[in-house]
């Protein structure tokens, strides 16, 4: 399974960057080519990485002092050299740091040696007669390689939850098909252009991330049905079941795995487990909710993080459906029945785009 991921996460790395070469090596890949940091540290399987340079072991007391002085070791005051050996030598690790920080610190007497909190630290990695030579480790966005768990459905709205959720999925090695779906009588172009924005952010993360956009009018027939028997508040409820269908249809149809939701237990009225009960006997795929602990403020922390907020927070018109009050103890036997009202013509799923 290892090597599967490396080999997933290095397919992943030339999505990005087309034009690199790389290799794995006992638990590293060694990625060469004109990389933007940035980029990389979009890319999901990577914990840290560093840019080193690379040069002859027999070079190494030679090389380091310039190395230091180009990556800024002249305007510090104390340093700290880590040093990492792989392979058989005459020398430990802890041999190697006290010699080259002896070189460090007569080229640059003004120096002390402060390995808890340095103002610059320098990394030597030795393979064999190869040293790797870095100033910096970059913390990388961490998970596991995207698409080594196949793929998922999610249901995005343009809001802060929906991409946080899609996002945590991804991370854990999962392929996103984000999923809108259009209620033509209750949402206008603002819903769907912000959306998009979400999207083009998630992107940074999955290179092929393209939204599905599926137009449906179930909701106006479902709603006038839920009026006319004084049930409005459950048009919510009405209204996830049928995207929690389509999205079912669109798993099927794309070999997903199952599909995955912003919801979160208690946040607004309708995510309570009577009604997340009543949605998720909707549909026979499994439904992921990776916010379903978290609270408001953790979920906007992520969406920070990760780029997301400034567009979930576009002003839109919001959906014209939303009752008030909404259902918090919806009825699985009771939707059921009304849904049997409705028929099959209008229960029928729409077509999805090509």
């Amino acid at each position: 399974m290892r090597r599967q991921w490396e080999n997933t996460l290095l397919d992943n790395i030339r999505a990005v960057f087309p034009e690199c070469t790389g290799r794995t090596e006992r638990g590293r890949l060694w990625i060469e080519g004109d990389i933007d940091p940035d980029h990389l540290k979009k890319v999901f399987g990577i914990v840290s990485f560093s840019q080193v340079e690379i040069h002859p072991l027999a070079d190494l007391t030679r090389v380091i002092i310039p190395f230091a002085r180009e990556h800024g070791i002249s305007g510090a005051k104390s340093f700290a050299l880590r040093v990492k050996r792989v392979g058989k030598h005459d020398f430990t690790s802890q041999d190697m740091a006290r010699d080259l920080g002896s070189c460090v610190i007569e080229a640059f007497p003004h120096l002390r040696v402060n390995l808890s909190a340095p103002d610059k630290e320098l990394f030597v990695e030795i393979q064999g007669e190869t040293c790797y030579l870095s100033d910096s480790v970059i913390r990388g966005a961490g998970g596991i390689p995207l698409g080594v768990e196949g793929t998922l459905v999610a249901l995005v709205s343009g809001g802060i939850d929906s991409p946080v959720a899609a996002y945590m999925m991804m991370k854990r090695g999962c392929r996103i098909i984000p999923l809108y779906i259009r209620l033509r009588s209750y949402l206008d172009e603002s819903d769907l252009e912000r959306t998009k924005a979400v999207v083009e952010t998630l992107r940074k993360y999955q290179p092929d991330l393209e939204l599905l956009v599926v137009e449906d009018d179930y909701l106006a027939a479902a709603k006038a049905l839920l009026v006319r028997k004084h049930l409005d508040k459950l048009t919510c409820i009405f209204c996830k079941r049928r995207m929690y269908r389509i999205a079912e249809d669109v798993a099927r149809k794309n070999d997903a795995k199952g599909m995955v939701t912003g919801e979160s237990l208690g946040q607004v009225a309708s995510q309570t487990l009577d009604n997340l009960l009543v949605l998720t006997e909707a549909v026979t795929i499994p439904v992921y909710r990776p916010l379903i602990g978290f609270d408001k403020e953790e979920i906007i922390r992520i969406a920070r993080e990760i780029g997301t907020f400034r567009s979930s927070t576009i002003r839109t018109t919001g959906c014209r459906a939303v009752p008030k009050p909404s259902a918090t103890k919806a009825k699985p036997l009771q939707v059921r029945n009304i849904e049997e009202e409705l028929g099959p013509e209008i229960l029928r799923l729409p077509a999805l785009p090509e």
